[in-house]
């Protein structure tokens, strides 16, 4: 059995997916570059891993923009969250290993 050939239309619509993906891909790269900078910076003046109360700031402006976007809310907010943990256990790991200066 052959597979039918796609629709130019919808090979256009999956060629701005797969570039959209990339692009995400990048952008979370590069914030990671910076919060590892911020880890490091955490790590030589000791501070906590975590700040509860900036990261509740960063998901309210989150869920505004993607209010704003047409884009729900709270599936915006999980995807956030799911940064946020990640760059938690990161700045643990460098403060684990780099400890205070």
């Amino acid at each position: 059995m052959t597979t039918p050939p796609v629709p130019s239309e919808l090979a256009e619509l999956r060629r701005s997916i797969d570039n959209l993906d990339a692009a995400l891909v990048h952008t979370l790269a590069e914030r990671f570059r910076c919060t590892q900078a911020v880890g490091e910076l955490k790590a030589r003046l000791a501070l906590p891993a975590a700040d509860p109360e900036r990261e509740k700031r960063q998901i309210e402006r989150l869920r505004g923009l993607a209010t704003e976007s047409g884009l729900d809310a709270d599936f915006a907010e999980k995807f956030l969250n799911l940064i946020i943990d990640e760059v938690i256990r990161h700045h643990e790991r460098i403060s684990a290993s780099t400890g205070p200066a």
